[in-house]
Parts: C-alpha cells; sequence; structure tokens
C-alpha cells in the first residue's frame, strides 16, 4: 500500500464511516419495530432523544461520503506518477481488478448517500417526524453498499505494487479497445447528440410541467427522466463531448478533465452532473408521502426547490459542454 495522506484518509474514513452505519443499523432495527410516536413509554422517549443524535452523526458521514468519490477520484489521478503506463486515474484504476468495481460503487452509494440526505432534510421539516421509518429503511439499504465499498476501497489501495506496468487512457477507452468504456466511446457521434440533446429537453419539460403543476405523475416521470440523463450524459461524453476539451478526435478518457492542463474542469462537470441526478431522485423518494401527516404544507414546496436545484445543475453541466464546444479549434 502507497501511504499518502489522502489514502490513509479516505482508508480511515470508510472505516469511521462503516462502523457508524452498523451501529445506526441496530438502531434502525429498534426503529422499524417499536417506534410509536403517539406512545409516552419509556422506551419511545429513549428512541427519540437518540434518534437526534444518530441522525446527526450519519449527516455528517454521508457529506464525507459524497465528498470521498471525488477525493479518491483526485487520489487515483496522482497515483499515476507513480506507474508505468499510467497517465491518469484511468491507469491507476486498472493497476488491479478493484479499482473500478471500487469507483462505481463510490457513484452508487454517493447517488443514495444523497436521496438519504434529502429524505432526512424532508424529515426534520415536520415535527412529527413521518420519515423515520423510510429513512431507516433506506439506511438499512445502504449499510451492505457502503461496507462493500470499504472492502473494495481497502483492497484496491493495499494491493497497489510499484512494480506493475499500467495501461494508459488512450487504450483503455478507444473505440477500438474491449469492454463497456470501448463500447461508450464508439457510439457513433450523430446518434449521442441527438440522444443527449432529447434526454435534456425532456428532463427540463417534464421539470418545468413538475414546477408548474406540482402532480403526482409529473414528478413521478421527472425523477425517471432525470436519472435516465445522467446515464445518456455519461454516455455522451465518452462518446463525443470529451473530445472538444481534449481537442483530439480518437481521445475519450473521462479522467484527464481532473488534470490541471484542462483547469481541472472535471470537477465541477461531474459534479453538476451528480447534483443533478440527486434531487431528480429524491423527488421520486418523497413523492409518495406527499400527504403524509404534518408534510401536506411543506413537502409540494420543497420537492419543487428539489427540482429546481436539479434543472439548474443540468443546465451548469450542459452549460460547461456547449461553452467548451463553441470554444474548442476541434471541428467535425
Amino acid at each position: 500500500m502507497i501511504l499518502h495522506p489522502p489514502v490513509v484518509a479516505l482508508l480511515a474514513g470508510s472505516v469511521l464511516v462503516g462502523l457508524v452505519l452498523l451501529h445506526a443499523s441496530r438502531f434502525a432495527v429498534q426503529i422499524l419495530r417499536r417506534w410509536d410516536l403517539a406512545s409516552g413509554s419509556e422506551l419511545q422517549l429513549a428512541l427519540e432523544r437518540k434518534t437526534y443524535l444518530i441522525t446527526t452523526v450519519l449527516f455528517w458521514a454521508f457529506l464525507f461520503q459524497l465528498g470521498s468519490l471525488f477525493l479518491f477520484v483526485y487520489v487515483a489521478d496522482d497515483l499515476s506518477k507513480l506507474f508505468v503506463g499510467a497517465m491518469c486515474a484511468a491507469g491507476s484504476l486498472a493497476l488491479n481488478r478493484w479499482g473500478y468495481a471500487a469507483l462505481l460503487v463510490k457513484v452508487f452509494n454517493f447517488l443514495l448517500a444523497g436521496v438519504w440526505l434529502v429524505v432526512n432534510h424532508a424529515d426534520n421539516r415536520s415535527p412529527a417526524y413521518p420519515l423515520v421509518r423510510p429513512k431507516y429503511l433506506l439506511l438499512l439499504l445502504l449499510t451492505p453498499s457502503m461496507l462493500a465499498e470499504a472492502a473494495l476501497q481497502g483492497l484496491y489501495f493495499l494491493s497497489l505494487k510499484p512494480n506493475v506496468i499500467t495501461s494508459c487512457c488512450g487504450s483503455l477507452f478507444s473505440e477500438g479497445g474491449r469492454g463497456l468504456p470501448a463500447l461508450l466511446s464508439s457510439f457513433p457521434r450523430p446518434a449521442m447528440e441527438a440522444s443527449f440533446g432529447v434526454a435534456m429537453l425532456l428532463t427540463f419539460a417534464l421539470g418545468g410541467w413538475f414546477l408548474a403543476r406540482g402532480s403526482r405523475a409529473a414528478g413521478s416521470l421527472f425523477s425517471l427522466s432525470g436519472a435516465a440523463t445522467l446515464a445518456v450524459s455519461v454516455a455522451a461524453f465518452l462518446s463525443y463531448q470529451c473530445l472538444y476539451f481534449y481537442e483530439l478526435p480518437t481521445h475519450h478518457c473521462p479522467f484527464c478533465v481532473f488534470q490541471a492542463g484542462y483547469w481541472y474542469v472535471g470537477y465541477p462537470l461531474y459534479l453538476s452532473l451528480l447534483a443533478g441526478a440527486v434531487p431528480a431522485l429524491g423527488v421520486g423518494a418523497l413523492l409518495p408521502y406527499q400527504r403524509a401527516s404534518g408534510l401536506a404544507d411543506v413537502l409540494p414546496v420543497f420537492l419543487r426547490k428539489l427540482a429546481a436545484a436539479s434543472l439548474l445543475s443540468y443546465g451548469v453541466f450542459a452549460a460547461i459542454v456547449f461553452c467548451r464546444a463553441a470554444v474548442s479549434d476541434l471541428r467535425f
């Protein structure tokens, strides 16, 4: 293992988050079985006091989880300087079989942790805490995934060997390569341009409909469209959008944009993309509770704010891509 301070921070943070989640999961089982706000029993009072502490600790644990995704990418990119053949995070992650697996699970957990924070925020807006059970049920679903991430991340860093020669991003993400990255890179540009445009227009249209009407049908469709836009945008970036940043018609790497030579644009680019998906998913998660006791007055307004935040974030992503395409010297 390479003992860089960020590596140690990631490993220590994942261990602490895992311990917090394991303890909170035990408490979650009690909440699901025994929570009854109408009861004045000693057990209920103890649960109410303890949930304040547990929820606060989980809030900070999940905030760390969100930030750890970008710290992980930064560390992988920084480690590329130490290995022969690596030019960016793409090569570092390919050093062993755990790297890309850890990254994919971290992205998945970023989305789920974001949704949990959204649900928790909505729950805290009502003194009746009507979403206590749903958010702790979501916690139980999150815990195995978070523990799997900690294990994969640990295996990745512990298995790093300095004498290993790895592949560069040019071979991993080339149209003639193998695997899903190469497949996405080889998608025809006209088809992906159309798909990206349709996905964005549909999401903004459904988001506008939901903001105007606030209906459950509009919210559900907007949430599904927002999730689909995330997937389409990733594929579009690999297929053709990244070429405008590199100004090379064959360089499809999704990681070089995190480097200084490209103004670290990868951080705002991917952050805006994920920040568009999380509120959209949060709308879908909260829609069934629109008429829950204590939320009927506050939740519709909050859902509209989530939809607006999603549209704003997706708009930032699209603006970065379009502005770069407009000034790029690359022309097809």
